[in-house]
């Protein structure tokens, strides 16, 4: 099975302020000839080490299941920083999703045959980085056409922002959450219940006539129920 590459490199974001790390995988084959979609990982390096994202993604280019994929991961600097830039209380998440959207698309379009258009862009988290990468999607509708998450936090304000969401055709979501993830313990050491939050937001995004996928894994809120469902969420965005 041929393998891809990954390019560990950094860009300066203005938005935050600071240097930011980016875990950039390139497929099998690789080729500027070609065009290519992207998949932004916020959690980047744990997609990479206990998703195992790249592997996987080898194991579907070797299959010919999914199409030509730039993978880029954005590491965490520390779990404060995490908090700070994905929760949606966080003083750092507008200007995560503003260094996303506004820094980082212009440079891989930039550095990588891309498509360039916001049906070739997709964004992926587990947790509190699928909650950002939501975040960003409504803030951006224009800029990612798809919306990867497993497990994301869901509070009243993201219910309400949805709910207020008008372009609905703008782009598609995947959604799973674990049947066993009622008390959740987080990192301000509160027990937080994931599983009802998430069946209230696939609800609305039905209702409001969101293209989506949902399901409801058996286990609890860690990569041993994330990681198997990888392979899943890269066919259902990104099959031939």
């Amino acid at each position: 099975m041929n393998k891809g590459t990954l390019q560990d490199t950094t860009i300066y974001s203005k938005a935050l302020d600071e240097e930011v790390q980016l875990l950039i995988y390139l497929p099998p084959n690789y080729s500027p000839l070609y065009k290519y979609s992207v998949l932004i990982a916020s959690d980047g390096k744990d997609y990479f080490q206990l998703g195992r994202i790249s592997r996987v993604a080898d194991e579907l280019y070797d299959n010919q299941e999914i199409e030509n994929l730039i993978i880029v991961g954005v590491p965490y600097k520390s779990v404060k920083e995490r908090r700070s830039m994905y929760h949606p209380d966080g003083e750092k998440q507008l200007a995560y999703s503003r260094f996303i959207a506004q820094e980082l698309v212009p440079y891989i379009d930039e550095n990588y045959p891309t498509y360039q258009i916001g049906m070739g862009r997709a964004l992926i988290g587990d947790s509190l980085a699928g909650t950002i990468s939501l975040l960003t999607a409504l803030r951006y509708p224009n800029t990612f056409g798809k919306v990867i998450m497993h497990s994301p936090l869901i509070n009243e304000d993201i219910l309400e922002m949805v709910e207020n969401h008008k372009e609905v055709h703008a782009f598609s979501l995947y959604q799973v959450v674990g049947n066993q993830e009622t008390a959740v313990k987080t990192g301000d050491g509160l027990e937080t219940d994931f599983l009802t939050p998430n069946r209230k937001l696939h609800n609305l995004l039905l209702n409001k006539g969101f293209s989506t996928f949902y399901d409801e894994l058996e286990g609890d809120h860690t990569w041993k129920l994330w990681q198997p469902d990888i392979k899943r969420s890269l066919q259902n965005n990104f099959s031939l």
